[in-house]
């Protein structure tokens, strides 16, 4: 009886012990953000003074410090002075390149690092410039699904992963086979998008659809939007837009047509005609113009200390960085950025053109390409849709959080700070709405309520 009664006693106490554990947990996932102006994603007044509960990996609530008590038990990070915005997404990136400026050499070298060196590294180091969402367009297909599953489980740290795997066109280019798929037929074109559906892939990537067949194009199109995914696709030729407005594409990539002073005439017509039919046609017409890299080179030429900014260096291994570096000891000589500088004065005409005809930008980069580090470049992007292009900042911030969420159908959970959606929040010191390249230098990072970044430092214990 007394054995009985000293192990219902140790059971008890187990018990207890256990529910002190267990809500030590939960207390310790309860964080309130203090005293900062949120600028929700929504694009309306920011809110001063704000306080967002945040509850495991969702937000509970949001007020102000007048209206909204922080409960007992909850962690208090202060945002005092600082504007407190949703995690940005990077709606174009390649994270099996870091800036290398020799491609062939790079994809000879590296295949075999991609997916436990450098797609790992370039997704630490775009989640602490403050990208908690991001669309990878065009890797090999294992790769990229590992990475994306292993940041889903994770076993390793990045924004929320949007794959596209392998770009679909009409002949891969020699040596790129396991990145870029050709199509030979329509019916290959649908067997080719059900592969890429099959593994779980978000989006289709569609490039040189000028060269495909009408039927081919169209099928890649139709086979996607059968499984509820959208198309990318390339605008640098004329004829890439016209056939892409023909065959349904959802989002244009880049700011094409090489040294041309404008889009031809026609062209902004069928825009204008795509952007008029709005959720008619399955949405509103997407337009990402990656256009820092190409606005900011002979800056970079000029005065390349950027390039030595270790934040690219963050995941890879020294021989890595070492090749990267030696490949970048000649900015001015990039083969890759010799039509860049006749390029660059047209692309203001190219952006107004665009944003007369009413489309809706995404904020992408092509971060990856030579030069364009991931930890660099969609700030860099901000900073010249806002200064050069005259974006106004709530547009280019929206085109960075809550519009990329929509065209990706995600909107439900991320894209803006509400109450129910995931915490996916950064912070800057200061008035980000009129110093938008203050998001060079986020002071909080924090992804589904963990926190990666605080007071300007890494967490390293989270990575």
């Amino acid at each position: 009886m007394i054995l009985q009664r000293i192990r219902e006693s140790l059971f008890n106490v187990a018990i207890v012990m256990g529910c002190l554990l267990f809500a030590g947990s939960l207390a310790a996932d309860q964080k309130a953000l203090v005293g900062g102006r949120l600028i929700d994603g929504f694009g309306h007044r920011p809110l001063a003074d704000s306080v967002i509960l945040i509850n495991g990996d969702t937000i509970e609530k949001i007020g102000t410090t007048d209206t909204l008590a922080v409960p007992e038990g909850y962690e208090v990070i202060s945002t005092e002075g600082m504007d407190v915005l949703p995690g940005l997404w990077e709606s174009h990136a390649h994270l099996m390149i870091n800036g290398h400026a020799d491609y062939d050499h790079w994809d000879r070298t590296y295949a075999d690092r991609l997916a436990d060196e450098i797609m790992p590294a370039s997704a630490v180091q775009l989640l602490l410039a403050g990208i908690t969402s991001a669309r990878d367009l065009g890797a090999p297909l294992e790769a990229s699904i590992s990475v994306k599953t292993r940041i889903e489980n994770g076993d390793i740290p990045g924004p929320r992963l949007y794959v596209s795997g392998p770009f679909i066109q009409h002949e891969a280019y020699p040596g790129a086979e396991a990145f870029r798929w050709g199509v030979k037929g329509a019916d290959d074109a649908r067997k080719k998008v059900r592969k890429l559906v099959d593994a779980g892939v978000d989006v289709i990537k569609l490039i040189d659809q000028d060269t495909m067949t009408l039927e081919e194009a169209q099928a890649v199109v139709d086979e996607a939007h059968k499984h509820g995914l959208k198309v990318v696709a390339h605008s640098h030729r004329p004829n890439e837009i016209r056939r892409g407005l023909e065959i349904g594409v959802d989002n244009f990539e880049h700011t094409g047509l090489t040294t041309a002073p404008e889009y031809p005439a026609d062209v902004m017509e069928k825009i204008k005609e795509r952007t008029a039919t709005g959720r008619v046609a399955g949405g509103p017409l997407y337009w990402t113009p990656t256009v820092e890299g190409l606005y900011q080179y002979e800056s970079t030429v000029d005065n390349p200390e950027k390039l030595d900014d270790d934040c690219w260096h963050r995941g890879l291994k020294p021989d890595t960085i070492a090749d990267i570096r030696q490949s970048l000891e000649h900015p001015g000589q990039l083969e890759y950025m010799q039509l860049t500088p006749l390029r660059k004065p047209t692309l203001k005409r190219k952006i107004q053109q665009l944003k007369e005809a009413g489309v809706v930008f995404l904020v992408g980069t092509d971060s990856g390409i030579p030069t364009k580090f991931h930890c660099q470049s969609t700030w860099n992007e901000l900073t010249v849709l806002v200064y050069e292009m005259g974006i106004a900042p709530m547009d280019a911030i929206r085109s960075a959080t809550y519009w990329p969420a929509v065209m990706m159908g995600v909107q439900d959970k991320t894209g803006t700070i509400s109450e129910g959606k995931l915490a996916d929040i950064i912070a800057v010191k200061g008035d980000v709405l009129r110093y938008i390249n203050l998001l060079q230098d986020v002071k909080l990072v924090m992804k589904g309520g963990t926190l990666y970044k605080q007071d300007g430092k890494v967490i390293e214990s989270a990575l």
